[in-house]
C-alpha cells in the first residue's frame, strides 16, 4: 500500500478526503491519480489536464523526490512508500 499526503488546500474542494488515510494499491504514478480519482471524483481533472500530464502548478514526490515524468505519470512507485501531491497557490 502506499500512504498519500494531500497538501490542505486540495481539501477546500474535496472535503470527503479531509481526515481519512489515503492508502492506495499502485505500481506507477498514474495509479495514484486513478485511486484518487474513484474516492474523489474531479481531482484528476484538478491534478492533471485533459491530456493527463500533471498541471504546471501541481508536484507529486515520491519517496521524496519528485517524479519525473510529468507527462504520462510512469514513474514507479514502490510499495510501502509515502507520497506527496502539492499545489502552488498563486495570487494577492
Amino acid at each position: 500500500m502506499i500512504s498519500v499526503e494531500l497538501t490542505k488546500h486540495l481539501f477546500t474542494f474535496f472535503p470527503q478526503l479531509e481526515g481519512e488515510d489515503i492508502s492506495v494499491e499502485a505500481r506507477y504514478a498514474s495509479d495514484i491519480i486513478q485511486a484518487l480519482e474513484m474516492r474523489a471524483p474531479g481531482i484528476a481533472f484538478y491534478l492533471c489536464d485533459e491530456r493527463g500530464s500533471l498541471r504546471p502548478h501541481v508536484n507529486l514526490f515520491i519517496a521524496g523526490e519528485r517524479i519525473v515524468d510529468r507527462q504520462k505519470l510512469n514513474d514507479l512507485v514502490p510499495d510501502g512508500c509515502r507520497v506527496h501531491i502539492m499545489q502552488a497557490l498563486s495570487g494577492g
